[in-house]
């Protein structure tokens, strides 16, 4: 049986790739005042110039309170003709620009951000040491239109296609998840009533662009934490999102940003790199001390999300894009093999924006990443500096 060559075009939804890889979402902490720098543009354009089909911009904040730090894009009037620049200059290396859209919910970083953060049930952020508040009716209701509003404005700055994020227990993954959602109205309890706030975004955000770009989701399959959103619950979604029919593809993902946040980056766990880059005194003494049980280390091996991205294969149709451990042609050839439309690729990428190019010339090229993760506290090392430069 024939399967689609990975490095062809590929149609998503509205819109056509030169690739069917895609550059995955990782805060680039480059948007001191929360808007678009060339510093950004450049780091985009080097995956575009590297050969990539698209490049995701991480992460477009939907409300000033869903940024994790104050430094972070968030989707307003002002940002737009930024936005244009850089989708313009992506577009011009032959690349397409998807702009990732989200709340951060209690990851959020409410001291950073002068704002309190929302999540499903009052909790506590032990990385900005402040307690989340159990956002109401009005709330969900704000923040799912901001998420419609977002992709209008996307659509201003010429973006290609927007992702919902609605995985690491972000604001809406966060309701996914009993261990964070704790509600016992509409948005909580049964799995239809947490899984609520996800197809209402998901239609909000479709109703807002029709057909003028694609829509994609990043859905969490596993959280990577007892009592968390689960495979079985993560079917049951994907499902419901399909007979929507509001999305054009998924990207399949997991850990939680909250309570597991190296479940998703197999490899070291760079405790030491952490609590360096830590501003709080307070905190950078308790990642010292206690790192190495919140900063858990799982092992890397290639492809490492397959075996659990299969069941949700298996259960829909519709194109889906599998991340995790995608380094190589032999990889991206077996995904496709399995049934995924999409690749996405992220450190990979951070070590060698030409790789794609390097994998075109020579079938066998191999990464140079060695899935050390320090290149993970270099997000707070970055956002600390924008918040110098705000004061």
């Amino acid at each position: 049986m024939t399967h689609p060559d990975v490095l062809a075009p590929a149609k998503l939804g509205p819109i056509t790739l030169r690739n069917r890889i895609i550059k995955s979402a990782t805060f680039e902490g480059r948007t001191p005042n929360a808007l678009v720098t060339d510093d950004l543009i450049d780091f985009h354009r080097q995956v575009a110039v590297g050969g990539v089909g698209m490049t995701t911009v991480a992460y477009c904040a939907v409300a000033p309170e869903g940024r994790t730090e104050y430094g972070q894009l968030w989707m307003r009037p002002d940002v737009v003709p930024g936005l244009r620049r850089l989708t313009d200059a992506i577009h011009a290396e032959g690349a397409a620009v998807s702009a990732q859209i989200g709340h951060a919910g209690p990851v959020a970083n409410a001291k950073s951000n002068g704002h309190t953060a929302l999540a499903p049930s009052t909790s506590f952020n032990p990385m900005s040491m402040k307690v989340t508040k159990a956002a109401t009716l009005g709330d969900i209701e704000r923040i799912t239109a901001a998420h419609a509003d977002a992709a209008r404005f996307a659509i201003e700055g010429g973006f290609d296609a927007v992702e919902i994020h609605f995985g690491h227990n972000y604001f809406a993954s966060s309701f996914l998840s009993r261990k964070t959602n704790h509600r016992n109205d509409s948005y909580g309890g049964s799995l239809e009533n947490r899984a609520r706030i996800v197809l209402e975004t998901a239609r909000a955000v479709r109703e807002a662009v029709g057909d003028r770009i694609a829509v994609l989701a990043k859905l969490n399959i596993d959280d990577g934490v007892p009592g968390g959103f689960w495979v079985d619950e993560a079917i049951q979604v994907a499902q419901w999102l399909e007979a929507d029919g509001s999305l054009d593809a998924l990207e399949l993902t997991m850990g939680s940003s909250l309570l597991n946040p190296m479940y998703l980056f197999r490899g070291d766990a760079p405790v030491h790199e952490f609590a360096k880059a830590m501003e709080q005194p307070l905190v950078r003494m308790g990642v010292k001390m206690v790192g190495k049980q919140f900063i858990r280390k799982y092992p890397y091996e290639p492809l490492f999300m397959l075996e659990s991205a299969r069941q949700i294969r298996a259960a829909v149709a519709m194109p889906l894009v599998l991340l995790g451990g995608v380094t190589d042609k032999e990889g991206m050839d077996t995904a496709m093999a399995e049934g995924f439309e999409f690749v996405a690729m992220a450190r990979a990428l951070l070590r060698e924006p030409d790789l794609i190019n390097r994998i075109v010339a020579d079938e066998k090229t191999r990464s140079l990443c060695i899935h050390c993760n320090k290149c993970m506290p270099t997000i707070f090392t970055r956002a600390r500096c924008v918040l110098v430069e705000r004061q």
